[in-house]
């Protein structure tokens, strides 16, 4: 929440999160001009992460629990361009709706907007390779994009306030243990809903998956048999 990390820390996140904002704004001005008939999935991939990231539940002091959204944008669009959707989706609820706020702003980001989306994104590449199901592939992506996220926010809060006995390791396993109370379901709820959010792109916008390389036409053809029969 807002005033919630303490100097030098809320700085140092900013300074990560940064370049990788302004890659990600570079990279959709370069979609913009290039794919425009993929404008529409942008805007979905925003609003997805919008509504789920705002449904949060009370967890560790200073923080809380909520799914992030944010594995929908990372395979499709990858992690840079996710970055610049969270950064949108973080300051509106922090202006308007007293969720997060300015100063934790580059820590938020940077847990939710760049290493939740980067493991989705390796994860997803990671399963087709694999040649795994694709609907479980998206499962996991989101899945533990996730719980990656809560695992770096509980690596933030650690850093900031490390434990009088244990240090960093010592308040990493507490505020870690408490989040996961609320976080695997929420990230199992999540990695099921991307799924099935998926099922209706491939229906409908299965030619620009195809165009923005999420999947090959081979694959494609098959999951479309496979949703009409």
């Amino acid at each position: 929440m807002e005033g919630f990390l303490p100097h030098p820390w809320w700085e140092v996140w900013y300074a990560l999160s940064l370049p990788v904002v302004i890659y990600g704004i570079y990279k959709i001005n370069q979609l913009a001009k290039e794919r425009r008939e993929t404008l529409p999935l942008l805007a979905l991939a925003g609003a997805f992460i919008f509504v789920l990231s705002s449904l949060k539940l009370p967890s560790v002091t200073g923080s809380c629990s909520h799914p992030t959204g944010a594995g929908m944008g990372a395979i499709i669009f990858g992690p840079a361009i996710t970055a610049v959707l969270c950064l949108i989706v973080l300051v509106y609820q922090a202006l308007f709706l007293a969720h997060g706020g300015i100063s934790t702003l580059g820590a938020n980001v940077f847990s939710m907007g760049i290493v939740g989306p980067v493991v989705a994104y390796l994860v997803y590449r990671g399963c087709m390779r694999s040649k795994l199901n694709f609907y479980v592939s998206i499962f996991f992506a989101a899945f533990l994009a996730d719980l990656a996220t809560y695992l770096v926010t509980s690596l933030q809060l650690a850093l900031a306030f490390p434990s009088a006995t244990g240090g960093v390791l010592g308040s990493l396993g507490a505020f870690g243990t408490v989040f996961a109370l609320t976080q695997v379901p929420l990230a199992i709820v999540e990695g099921v809903i991307t799924a099935l959010i998926f099922k209706y792109i491939i229906q409908v916008k299965g030619d620009v998956m195809v165009r923005l390389k999420v999947i090959d036409d081979k694959r494609l053809g098959k999951l479309k048999e496979m949703i009409s029969a």
